[in-house]
């Protein structure tokens, strides 16, 4: 299901990152201790009022030079704003109406889009103040005073978004076919590889990064089943390679790791792992997707004996944070081990989706605490009582426990290591819920 995407615009400093943490609850800008799983989310899921749907902050829109709207908005926020079904305009009232306000309210009127304003930094409760009324002449409707930091007349702005969301989309393909997002940065050859794929020259190819914008699903169908591959394919003209495209590639990518069951993360063979790929990877990971890391352009490495393996050493040190995904060296060019991608994605996807009987999770676990004995503290041992698979995709298993403090980490990775070695897992994370028998989760 493809849920409606918000979009949080507006000149640097108006506080939108701060909105966009209390929209969604969390401080995502922070960092993770886990190497590879950053922080710095652009695309989160918010909820309100029992409807989902994906909020993107767009970063600021930073006047430079002489086009000073129209360039910054290509290269930071149209993605967004063409993907976006509501696109919440932040200003601040500390600043009033500025020329760069009007500049941005003109363009996102040409969009079409429905738009809410908000008039953030007005942090004192009651009337609001008469400066407010100055950013009617925005021509943007009546403007909703907030404040970022407080939460103050969010509740109101939510209930226009609310009211302006779309319902949400159900994908329109059959259950069996398997959903694979190709992912990475930009010139790693996701478009050449789809094009392999497909036998055709499906989506634009260049040696220029950043050439591909718009979402492109190609449909397969052969003898190893019904796949629908979602690269982040689209034409952008030439007068506009100069633009950043980090940007635009770390959304495109959170985009298609949410439709995905698969996550087929491509690399550069000729420039290896790289910090945006640990950006797409990682989210992949927290999402519970299925994993593939295909090193692309192999035929372009010079080999001898031993170099699939010291890359492959080098990869599993570089995906430390998962440790779980297999690889697998491929050229789109030539379509050298396409078949083995194929039987991969499909293998990943199986694991992802598999279920194993309490019964034989026990057995495990038994085996295990027999094995290595729970840790203890202060005289008093880790009790695991039993476990249990509630769901799938990914596999997510709640374990019962007298205390859910002494299940420390490394016991946690310990467990989850036996059952892997068990039953496989491979290519697909696997959530741990800690309960006391008394009740809470951990």
């Amino acid at each position: 299901m493809s849920l409606p995407i918000v979009a949080v615009v507006g000149r640097p400093n108006v506080g939108k990152s701060t909105l966009f943490n209390k929209l969604i609850g969390q401080r995502l800008s922070i960092v993770e201790d886990t190497p590879g799983v950053t922080r710095d989310r652009i695309y989160s899921k918010c909820e309100w009022r029992g409807k989902e749907f994906m909020v993107v902050d767009t970063g600021g829109i930073e006047p430079e030079s002489d086009d000073v709207i129209l360039a910054q908005m290509r290269r930071q926020s149209q993605l967004a704003i063409e993907k976006a079904d509501v696109i919440v305009f932040v200003t601040d009232i500390r600043c009033g109406v500025t020329a760069d306000d009007y500049a941005v309210a003109d363009m996102l009127q040409k969009s079409g889009k429905p738009i809410v304003l908000a008039v953030n930094k007005v942090d004192s409760l009651g009337e609001p103040p008469l400066e407010l009324y100055e950013f009617y002449n925005l021509g943007l409707g009546d403007p909703f005073p907030i404040s970022s930091v407080h939460g103050h007349g969010t509740g109101d702005m939510l209930d226009h978004i609310y009211d302006l969301l779309p319902e949400s989309k159900e994908e329109e393909y059959d259950d069996d076919v398997i959903k694979v997002a190709v992912i990475g940065k930009p010139n790693a050859g996701k478009s050449s590889l789809i094009n392999k794929i497909a036998g055709e020259e499906r989506v634009i190819v260049s040696d220029i990064a950043g050439t591909t914008r718009d979402s492109t699903d190609t449909v397969i169908e052969n003898e190893y089943g019904k796949f629908v591959f979602i690269d982040t394919a689209g034409i952008r003209k030439k007068s506009k390679v100069t633009e950043k495209v980090e940007h635009y590639s770390v959304l495109r990518a959170y985009m298609a790791v949410d439709r995905a069951d698969v996550c087929v993360i491509v690399l550069d063979a000729t420039e290896g792992f790289t910090e945006q790929d640990s950006k797409v990877a990682g989210y992949a990971h927290e999402q519970g997707k299925a994993c593939v890391v295909a090193v692309n352009k192999w035929d372009l490495v010079e080999k001898n004996d031993k170099t699939m393996q010291e890359f492959r050493t080098k990869l599993e040190n570089d995906f430390s944070f998962m440790s779980y995904v297999p690889f697998v060296f491929i050229s789109a060019k030539t379509g050298q081990r396409i078949n083995k991608l194929y039987e991969l994605i499909k293998y990943t996807f199986g694991q992802n989706s598999m279920r194993i009987s309490t019964g034989m999770l026990n057995d495990v676990l038994a085996y295990a605490t027999t094995r290595v004995q729970p840790p203890s503290d202060k005289g008093r041992r880790l009790k695991i009582y039993y476990m249990t698979q509630p769901s799938t995709k990914p596999p997510t298993f709640v374990t019962f426990v007298n205390r859910a403090d002494l299940f420390h980490f490394s016991y946690r990775r310990y467990i989850e290591n036996q059952i892997r070695s068990t039953f496989g897992l491979e290519g697909t994370p696997v959530r741990f819920i800690v309960r006391e028998r008394g009740g809470n989760d951990k």
